[in-house]
């Protein structure tokens, strides 16, 4: 399978967003791209403080226009993540749409960041409610474990995506610049390695808003570890090549029993 990742710099709008998007996922089309993974609060991204009002809620004018993205340009469109509001509460979920625009599955981030870096303290629990459900989703022949950026710290929920059958590990993020510098690739390269699956990365990248900023290298990595894609800094859509026979060689290799 060809796999397209989009990096973008979300903002607030959505309107602004998803004009950001028409022209990649375009150019994911013309090169025969069959599935395209987005950032986390791809489709709007607030400044931490307060929730996002363009929320999905049910099957509104929101999901509609992220289903519409898959259905309008005929690819998978996953791994991005919308606020979406349940009941009273409002959760960080990935949304995972076929060619058709017709729902998959979806997944709510289960671990909600929180840091204090010194100068800056964010906790993600002033805004959202955390999810309690893994999900696999199966595209193809490829079975994905679906997880959200804060997620990427604790490996036993891919080694429990491993145990389920998962080949590809999709983690939507937006990392910030201190933790991606210090983390980023450090962490995603070992989820690979230590599940012997397909890491998809995509990220948000740049000055978001006055509150956020994104560090990027939204990465495509195989199962050995290697590197295959790197979008460095910028807006854009990287590509690769995703054989299966990357993951079946691997594990040939390293017998990781778990």
């Amino acid at each position: 399978m060809k796999i397209g990742v989009i990096q973008m710099c979300s903002v607030l709008d959505y309107k602004l967003n998803l004009a950001t998007l028409a022209p990649f996922l375009r150019e994911a089309k013309e090169a025969k791209v069959e599935a395209v993974f987005l950032p986390e609060t791809f489709y709007s991204l607030s400044d931490g403080k307060t929730a996002t009002p363009y929320l999905v809620e049910g099957e509104n004018e929101h999901f509609k226009n992220i289903s519409n993205l898959a259905k309008d340009h005929a690819l998978y469109i996953l791994g991005g993540s919308a606020a979406t509001k349940l009941g009273d509460s409002i959760v960080n979920r990935n949304y995972n749409f076929d060619p058709e625009g017709k729902l998959i599955d979806f997944y709510d981030k289960r671990h909600l960041f929180s840091c204090d870096l010194g100068t800056k303290v964010v906790d993600e629990r002033d805004l959202f409610s955390a999810g309690s459900e893994e999900k696999l989703i199966e595209v193809g022949a490829f079975k994905i474990g679906l997880s959200i950026c804060f997620d990427l710290r604790f490996p036993e929920l891919y080694s429990s995506y491993k145990r389920a059958g998962a080949n590809m590990l999709s983690i939507s993020s937006a990392f910030t610049i201190p933790t991606g510098i210090a983390h980023w690739h450090t962490l995603l390269r070992a989820r690979a390695i230590e599940n012997q699956c397909f890491v998809v990365a995509a990220a948000q990248w740049g000055k978001n808003n006055e509150r956020v900023e994104t560090y990027g290298h939204s990465l495509i990595i195989d199962p050995w570890g290697e590197v295959l894609a790197d979008a460095h800094e910028g807006e854009k859509l990287i590509v690769a090549e995703i054989d299966l026979a990357r993951v079946e060689k691997a594990r040939r290799a390293i017998h990781l029993y778990i």
